[in-house]
């Protein structure tokens, strides 16, 4: 695990279009994540998810790292990932093997893994996450846990995560040229479920809806695991694109205006109200509606969250989603935002904070977040396995390995 001399301490790197965050996190004995550094900076050479230029990115994952590091007094040595964009993709298989002994153990369960994970994959694609769905021992099915259980035979379920390598590589060139060694790359929407979510939403059934400034991630739970995951290019940037357009403002004028007054349904604004439009070339501020403003707005989101609902659709999940929706990422703060999905998809919908943290909460209490935390609850998740597997007896380990490697060549 990316961690420190103490051995408890994970960071995480999350590589918006809009924004570079950094985060360090100490894990305690609880479960909980006490958040011991946080930095910040604008993300310049990031399109949609993808890298574009290689020097700016690095330059502001330095400056965000740096100032965290500051906060935590502490190295940041190596990190977990979030990646994203429209070169991600989702895939659901199965795979079958024998049972040694009649009795299922752990060595069972990683070769039903892998055997699942076996699947061709083209050579220009990387795996990132193998996620367990099910198992099923012989006619006893939807198994969660099977170890243990006898049999002769187990089948697994797994939901494949996939990335672009190029992408990827580009990603791992950048954090290279800032001296920061990759731990794992993770799927943003994957890290901020994580943050975000309880146990009963993900057995009731939940979807995740990160909404970015370059693109919306989602993942849907249903019985306690992932069935479907996604990535769609349209997000917060075209709302600013939109106000800068239709009001001639400056790019970073449009920005602050949707962050200051925006609102995601135009119903919920006071006609009345009005605010000040600064315009371009050195011309003088222009004063204008605020319920114009939303005129602009409303349509975006609601193409937004018809994408949503369409990918929701396509899974077939639609019906399995009983918690409703949990929203992230920046462009889910927006007055109104709520209030409009509800109306859209007819299911419960709420905002989705950081849960489980301690420490700098004030800096982290936000959807904005959801994915850097998350890169940290990911982080302790795979460290109390690693430290499972130490405990396990020397020939356990060593079958462990073999087995990876008999999956992975």
């Amino acid at each position: 695990m990316s961690k420190v001399e103490s051995g408890n301490i994970i960071f995480g790197l999350d590589v918006g279009t809009h924004q570079i965050k950094a985060l360090a996190g100490e894990v305690l004995a609880d479960g909980f994540i006490n958040i011991v550094g946080v930095g910040t900076h604008p993300a310049k050479g990031m399109d949609k998810g993808g890298v574009n230029d290689l020097n700016l990115v690095a330059q502001s994952i330095q400056k965000a790292v740096n100032e965290m590091e500051v906060f935590a007094n502490c190295k940041a040595s190596s990190v977990n990932l979030a990646i994203t964009g429209r070169h991600v993709q989702c895939q659901n298989e199965s795979g079958m093997v024998p049972i040694n002994h009649h009795e299922v153990d752990q060595d069972d369960i990683d070769n039903v893994i892998h055997a699942a994970r076996s699947v061709p994959i083209p050579a220009e694609r990387r795996i990132l996450h193998v996620l367990p769905q099910e198992y099923s021992v012989d006619v006893q099915e939807r198994v969660k846990n099977p170890m243990g259980m006898s049999g002769v035979r187990m089948e697994a379920n797994v939901h494949m995560i996939t990335c672009a390598d190029d992408m990827a590589k580009n990603y791992i060139k950048c954090t290279d040229r800032a001296e920061i060694k990759v731990e794992q790359m993770v799927f943003s929407a994957l890290a901020s479920s994580y943050s975000v979510l309880t146990d009963d939403e993900r057995e009731l059934g939940v979807c995740v809806v990160d909404i970015g400034a370059g693109t919306i991630d989602l993942v849907i739970y249903a019985e306690g695991a992932i069935r479907h995951s996604a990535v769609i290019p349209v997000a917060g940037n075209q709302i600013t694109g939109d106000i800068a357009k239709i009001f001639r403002t400056p790019i970073n004028n449009a920005e602050a205006l949707k962050v200051k007054y925006a609102c995601a349904l135009k119903d919920m604004v006071n006609q009345e109200q009005t605010i000040q439009v600064p315009s371009v070339g050195g011309r003088e501020a222009r004063n204008m509606a605020r319920h114009t403003l939303a005129e602009v707005i409303e349509p975006r989101y609601q193409e937004i969250f018809e994408l949503v609902r369409d990918q929701i659709r396509s899974s077939g999940l639609d019906e399995q989603i009983a918690a409703g929706l949990v929203l992230t990422g920046g462009s889910a703060k927006m007055e109104g935002a709520v209030e409009f999905a509800e109306e859209i998809f007819q299911m419960p919908v709420r905002i989705g904070k950081p849960l489980q943290v301690k420490g700098l909460t004030d800096y982290v209490n936000d959807p904005s977040m959801a994915v850097a935390t998350g890169l940290l609850q990911y982080g302790r998740a795979e460290l109390d396995e690693t430290q499972t597997i130490q405990k396990m007896p020397e020939e356990s380990v060593f079958k462990r390995i073999k087995a990876w490697f008999k999956g992975e060549f």
